[in-house]
């Protein structure tokens, strides 16, 4: 199928929610004005990314053809939101740097995405095999390491990019205070705690030098460690309401505007 026939089959399932479809064309359009924008103004690279977004914006409508599967209006908005987030308010508006927490706020949303990608797909293979039948409890247990598997997934990705490209997708931080065993005088394995670190002064072999002021520049482990618990605080809260709904009802809205189905299914879980 040509890529403006899944955009054709987007917008049909959107109108079936005018609101959704509303704030699906909304999108597209915002990523088209930042495309010819950024043409113009000679930022090919940003030209790019928009149109890397306007082409993952198509791939709902491209998974539900290809595996006849019926991705929720509602889930294909916080998809796109999260997409339109990361790429053009992220990347090209640089509101990762510009905004406090805007990583954290969108780890914490792909933590809360994979789990219930993850639970959608466990769910119907339970419900699609007769040797398989996993009890509501480890089905979610299933979709939270999916989740959080996604999770690690991306931080390899980070750090590669960082350490081959020098991307600096690991965001630094200034730190104050740390233990080390590398400053240990006797060489016994024995960490040394160092306080209030005022500045750090590095020099480089070509002479250029850097100062950090207050403190030392932590490059990238406090970033992962924080992404991996905000991912974990996201696939817990679907995880929790996906195992509700299973253990306790047959039915429930939050559920239903979540839950990816068989294309020919129309009743919760």
């Amino acid at each position: 199928m040509k890529i403006n026939e899944y955009g054709r089959q987007l917008r049909n399932s959107y109108r079936e929610n005018k609101a959704v479809f509303i704030f699906f064309t909304v999108l597209r359009a915002m990523v088209l004005i930042t495309m010819i924008r950024s043409f113009f103004t000679g930022n090919y690279q940003n030209v790019m990314l928009c149109l890397l977004t306007l082409i993952l914006f198509l791939v709902p409508a491209f998974v539900q053809d290809k595996m006849k599967l019926t991705i929720p209006p509602v889930f294909q908005a916080i998809i796109f939101s999260f997409i339109f987030a990361a790429e053009i308010l992220g990347e090209v508006n640089h509101y990762y740097v510009r905004i406090p927490g805007w990583d954290t706020m969108l780890h914490t949303m792909n933590g809360f995405l994979c789990a219930a990608i993850g639970f959608s797909l466990i769910y119907l293979l339970n419900r699609g095999s007769r040797n398989f039948n996993l009890t509501p409890f480890y089905l979610t247990l299933v979709a939270f390491c999916f989740s959080m598997t996604i999770g690690v997934v991306w931080e390899f990705f980070e750090f590669s990019m960082d350490s081959f490209f020098y991307l600096d997708m690991q965001k630094d931080f200034v730190v104050q205070d740390f233990g080390s065993v590398t400053l240990d005088p006797e060489n016994m394995g024995t960490p040394i705690h160092v306080e209030g670190v005022a500045d750090t002064v590095i020099h480089t072999a070509d002479g250029q030098t850097y100062t950090v002021d207050g403190g030392y520049l932590d490059i990238g482990i406090l970033d992962t460690m924080k992404d991996l618990l905000v991912n974990l605080a996201g696939a817990l809260v679907f995880s929790i309401i996906g195992y509700s709904t299973l253990k306790f009802s047959r039915s429930s809205k939050v559920a239903d505007s979540l839950m990816i189905r068989p294309r020919e299914e129309k009743e919760g879980p």
